[in-house]
């Protein structure tokens, strides 16, 4: 119970907090000028805002800067995509010291605390010194742009990052070419495109028009390459625990979530469920995503995936960081990603719905949308969410034919609107009768609730879960060999090691029963609590073996 308070006690100081953590950076005298969008929620982004930082050509003062950063465009792109702008200048007022500027760049990193959209300017002689110092070590920097200047020297060292080079300067984009590995896809009378054939976001774009302005550069770099993608750590940490400078190498790359391009509408839908008599008479709130090719398909056709996301986030944080948006588009899937906690604001519910509450919202959906399938309805959830898609499993699970969990599990004590004792007597009384596929992956460098291991031994939130659903499924007690196991612990079938296209290494197994995988863990190898993207497609992959009788209830397996 102890280690349940404590935890609990975690989750409610810092929350599964979003990239967006973002705090201002404590001013230097380099840090001549800043802006910050004050916008809490934004139509476009639910995180991962965008933080500009300009190294001018020559030293400017505040006023200046502010000029500047008008006349660029980026106070409008900051407005509207809920980002940051800062301005710095040479630490001596006068010319950018390849040691003392870069000494004050590793300072900004390390104030900046939690760094996940780090897009860097560069114009003339604060572009040389961009190209020159800061990309060979842009661990934390999402892209960088490049107007004027040159590279001074061969850098000793180098590091992958996306880079917009403007003006036609083809050997400064070889540069940014060689570090990404990059080969030509692309090329027309405005560019030339690079990319590379494993990570595509390692992507160079090189301008051709000479005579264009820095603004014009800089807007038609937004849309060509600065929008495309974020960085952000989450290897060997949790990344809104925060991280120094080059503490964990390089950031994952990832890809924004651009609805219109991939053919997905989203839907902000705001409404009372209950009776005008009831106590719980206000009204809840939720996003829809409905792919184009879903949106007028025959009746009962469409697979429906339920979203929860973590302790007080935006409820588009996991549709939109999950990777499911993407999965869902091609796959022809809805999804529901409600704001189950009752936090208030706009893009809230005016209560906590509980289980009985989402219930509610997915007979709304099948009722509203015929071309939803009831018999494949899903759900999934991070942290806080993954303890509730395990609960909600469990307690209705006439609804559902899968849940999964990434990063949360079952704790030994209650929380929010449930107990494991509860649970587990609901899964008792249920044995024998109903089956329920369960899918759970978490990173081994958790640090919010922590990988199990030996020492920790069956005291684990992510055992209790596993148990809970062998117990509902009538299968074995899971068997605790940390000898036999050493990753994940448990004694499991169907043992793979795979390894990403991101270098990282996923240690999975499952649990049987009559040949059907109805249990299946994953463990991400030195990842922390949050999502890793290329699960949703592995999640989706398991989900779409199983449907739901609707009249019977019964669990049906689809090899």
């Amino acid at each position: 119970m102890k280690h349940t308070l404590i935890i609990l006690l975690t989750l409610l100081v810092f929350g599964t907090l979003n990239a967006q953590s973002w705090r201002p950076p404590a001013k230097g005298d380099y840090v001549i000028y800043t802006y910050r969008d004050t916008v809490r929620t934004t139509t476009d982004r639910a995180q991962n805002g965008p933080q500009f930082v300009i190294y001018p050509d020559t030293p400017v003062r505040e006023a200046e800067a502010k000029t500047l950063v008008e006349q660029l465009g980026l106070t409008s792109l900051a407005d509207a995509n809920s980002g940051s702008v800062e301005v710095l200048v040479p630490v001596n007022g006068k010319e950018y010291d390849k040691v003392k500027d870069l000494e004050a760049y590793e300072k900004f990193i390390n104030d900046s605390r939690s760094v996940s959209n780090l897009k860097i300017i560069g114009l003339g002689r604060g572009a040389t010194f961009v190209n020159s110092q800061i990309a060979p070590v842009a661990n934390e920097v999402a892209a960088i742009f490049t107007y004027g200047g040159s590279l001074q020297g061969k850098p000793k060292q180098t590091v992958a990052v996306p880079a917009y080079v403007a003006q036609g300067n083809k050997s400064l984009a070889n540069f940014y070419v060689q570090i990404n590995e990059a080969k030509e896809v692309s090329r027309d009378s405005k560019h030339v495109v690079y990319e590379n054939a494993d990570e595509p976001l390692q992507r160079v774009v090189l301008a051709l028009d000479k005579k264009t302005t820095a603004a014009e550069a800089l807007a038609e770099a937004w849309e060509t390459l600065l929008s495309k993608n974020y960085r952000y750590s989450n290897y060997r940490h949790t990344h809104y625990m925060g991280a120094k400078f080059g503490q964990y190498g390089p950031y994952e790359l990832e890809p924004y979530t651009d609805l219109d391009a991939i053919g997905m509408k989203r839907i902000a839908h705001k409404e009372k469920l209950s009776g005008p008599d009831s106590p719980a008479n206000k009204a809840a709130f939720w996003y829809e995503y409905m792919p184009e090719q879903c949106q007028s398909a025959k009746e009962h056709t469409v697979p429906l995936v339920v979203m929860l996301h973590g302790h007080q986030n935006d409820n588009r944080t996991q549709s939109e960081t999950s990777g499911f948006v993407e999965v869902a588009a091609q796959e022809g899937i809805a999804l529901v990603e409600i704001e189950w906690q009752g936090l208030g604001g706009e893009n809230a519910s005016d209560m906590g719905l509980g289980m009985g509450g989402i219930e509610q919202v997915i007979m709304n959906l099948l009722k509203r949308y015929p071309q939803i399938d009831p018999s494949r309805v899903y759900c999934q959830g991070l942290s806080a969410g993954a303890m509730h898609s395990a609960a909600i499993g469990i307690e209705k699970s006439y609804l559902f034919a899968a849940v999964a969990g990434h990063s949360g599990g079952i704790f030994d004590g209650p929380v929010y609107s449930f107990t494991p004792e509860g649970l587990f007597r609901n899964a008792r009384q249920k044995r024998g009768k109903v089956e329920m596929p369960f899918f759970l992956t978490v990173g081994t460098d958790d640090d919010t609730i922590g990988f199990p291991n030996k020492e920790a031994g069956s005291n684990s939130p992510y055992y209790n879960a596993l148990n809970l659903y062998a117990c509902l499924n009538d299968m074995p007690e899971v068997t605790i060999d940390f000898p036999a196991e050493p990753v994940l612990g448990i004694r499991m079938e169907n043992r793979e090691t795979i390894v990403t296209n991101k270098h990282i290494t996923l240690e999975k197994g499952e649990l049987l029963k009559k040949d059907i995988p109805m249990i299946q863990f994953t463990a991400i190898m030195h990842y922390g609590h949050w999502n890793f993207r290329p699960m949703a497609e592995r999640m989706w992959d398991f989900f779409r073996h199983f449907s739901r009788h609707v009249e019977t209830g019964e669990l049906e397996y689809h090899p």
